[in-house]
């Protein structure tokens, strides 16, 4: 039988957060600690806690007692600077890496350790306010090659800009120009060292990598940063961020969804562990535009971003709901819902729940669910590829 249990969790606290930022969103008290991410999930490092009576204590324990697995993580994310360069593993790398450095004997809580688990990590982000930045995925070549020919006709030194760009425009494209930043030979440590006094000329073109080059000062992500599409969202527009690609969050506030994984290949604007020969492996090269996810209509209150609808997500279950209002939803595993605006009356058979903004709910299982109310719910859950 399928039950509606409220849940919630305590806002991560890392240095990339907005003070009281999760809080003020979801209506709580105000804090002056930073607030990044509200974790909803079973994940171990943070599964959320049950605020009722209940066979089990938190998600984690759930998953221990069902023996199901929440195939989701859920956050709720609030950003005020830039979060690290990075990419997730596919599945296949995933369960070939956390093999590889489990019998090599690194501890789990190792800061060299990539995998930290077997599980991929693809996910999606939507605003939930007007101004949401990011880097995602790399541009075009030629398209990054004409920004460093500007700066090559701004440098007292043109000679690195305009290798950087004959990279760009050789053979190997991106992969060769990414390659050689990220080694940092002598031509990139006079980059990195006059970047910000060369872009300083072209304020405006260049504003959000000065804005990074101000955070990292010394690292050549700042660099790497000036080949991906930088995107501003409104609120209600998605990114999807499949296994492969590179990208940064640098502010704002936004509804994630992804695999229940922690494995992070770090790129750059971070002082954790970067291991390059490893990044190289994984990373997706090919260059394109932003990789907005646009919603599907389920219903006249009921949105639906579904990575299964792209190419790249084809093997991917999970998908999320932004409802509005009225609305009947079929779900086909166990779900979360949160509301970040008004309230609604969650119901499956004779059980109601009642979520007001803040509010979390666990649904354990695959659910007709009737949803009363106005305002902004999320609910993630998955379905069958090709459902």
């Amino acid at each position: 039988m399928t039950h509606l249990v409220p849940i919630g969790n305590q806002p991560r606290d890392y240095a990339w957060g907005i003070p009281g930022g999760i809080s003020h969103l979801l209506g709580g008290e105000a804090t002056e600690r930073p607030e990044a991410e509200l974790w909803l999930g079973a994940h171990p490092l943070s599964p959320s806690q049950v605020k009722t009576d209940a066979p089990f204590a938190d998600l984690a324990d759930w998953e221990r007692r069902s023996g199901d697995r929440l195939p989701f993580l859920l956050k709720i994310l609030a950003a005020s600077s830039a979060l690290s360069l990075q990419a997730h593993p596919t599945p296949a790398d995933a369960a070939a890496g956390f093999a590889r450095e489990e019998a090599a004997g690194v501890p789990r809580d190792a800061p060299h350790r990539n995998y930290r688990d077997p599980f991929a990590k693809p996910e999606l982000i939507v605003a939930l306010e007007d101004g949401f930045e990011a880097l995602c995925g790399f541009r075009v070549a030629e398209s990054a090659a004409t920004d460093l020919d500007a700066l090559a006709g701004l440098a007292a030194d043109p000679r690195p800009y305009r290798w950087w760009s004959s990279l760009l425009r050789g053979p190997e494209g991106i992969r060769s120009a990414f390659e050689w930043l990220m080694g940092r030979d002598s031509l990139v440590e006079r980059l990195v060292a006059g970047f910000v006094d060369d872009a300083s000329q072209l304020p405006e073109r260049f504003a959000h990598l000065l804005r990074l080059a101000n955070q990292y000062p010394d690292d050549p992500g700042v660099l790497v940063a000036l080949m991906l599409n930088h995107v501003t969202l409104r609120a209600g527009e998605c990114l999807w961020l499949p296994a492969g690609n590179i990208h940064a969050y640098l502010r704002g506030v936004g509804v994630e969804l992804m695999g229940p994984s922690d494995n992070v290949l770090r790129g750059g604007l971070t002082p954790k562990h970067v291991d390059v020969p490893e990044l190289l492996r994984v990373l997706d090269f090919s260059g394109g535009p932003a990789p907005y996810l646009r919603p599907e209509d389920a219903g006249p209150r009921d949105r639906v971003y579904r990575p299964a609808s792209t190419t790249s997500g084809a093997d991917v279950p999970f998908r999320l709901h932004a409802i509005t209002g009225n609305a009947a939803i079929q779900t086909a595993s166990p779900a979360i819902a949160i509301a970040t605006a008004g309230a609604f009356d969650l119901r499956v058979g004779s059980e109601q729940s009642r979520v007001e903004r803040g509010d979390a709910v666990f649904v354990t299982g695959p659910a007709a669910l009737d949803v009363e109310g106005e305002g902004e719910l999320f609910l993630a859950d998955a379905a069958a590829v090709g459902s």
